[in-house]
């Protein structure tokens, strides 16, 4: 902080990131986290955002921390909250880009992989949420506003859609940081 109380602008930027929304100001799971992983608890939570535009905010949620290299072993659920409407189609589009990062995919894979996200994903408006569980070695879980909406029970599948947030190689690594609770750098 500034000696005069304020904030400068990148201590504004990174509390922004940091700032939660909706369920996570209580601290207290959605229902349908609470159903899936009885306990868990707001590891981490931030905000994307491109070219100054809050896109959506996310938030993890875990039984327990999990460490930012256990991710793939470890339950939990990724909760999207949006801040603006999107189709669902383009959501499924940008995922499958964004899954590729973690690693090749075949095409007969990446087809499949995009056929289910875009039966799964609905076009959104602000206030929307998309909520994956995750269960290491087995499945992927979605849920739209709360309702089930589907599984993808393909463990690779699964790994590869979370990785898209906690994964060394995402391409939005502040969010990675933030979802796994580490402060920022506030220089």
């Amino acid at each position: 902080m500034r000696a005069n109380g304020r904030l400068t602008r990148r201590q504004l930027v990174a509390a922004a990131v940091l700032l939660p929304l909706g369920t996570a100001r209580a601290g207290t799971a959605p229902p349908e986290v609470h159903r899936e992983l009885d306990g868990a608890r707001l590891q981490g939570s931030g905000r994307l955002r491109f070219i100054g535009l809050a896109i959506y905010e996310a938030r993890l949620w875990t039984l327990a921390p999990v460490a930012s290299g256990a991710w793939a072993t470890s339950p939990l659920a990724l909760e999207i909250e949006y801040a603006r409407s999107l189709s669902g189609q383009k959501i499924a589009e940008r995922s499958l880009e964004e899954m590729r990062r973690q690693g090749d995919i075949t095409a007969a894979t990446a087809e499949r992989w995009l056929g289910a996200m875009k039966s799964l994903f609905p076009d959104v408006r602000e206030g929307d949420r998309i909520t994956a569980v995750f269960k290491p070695g087995e499945s992927l879980r979605f849920f739209v506003n709360g309702a089930l909406k589907g599984e993808v029970r393909d463990a690779e599948f699964a790994r590869t859609f979370v990785g898209i947030w906690l994964s060394p190689r995402s391409s939005e690594l502040t969010l990675r940081q933030a979802l796994f609770g580490a402060p920022l750098d506030q220089r």
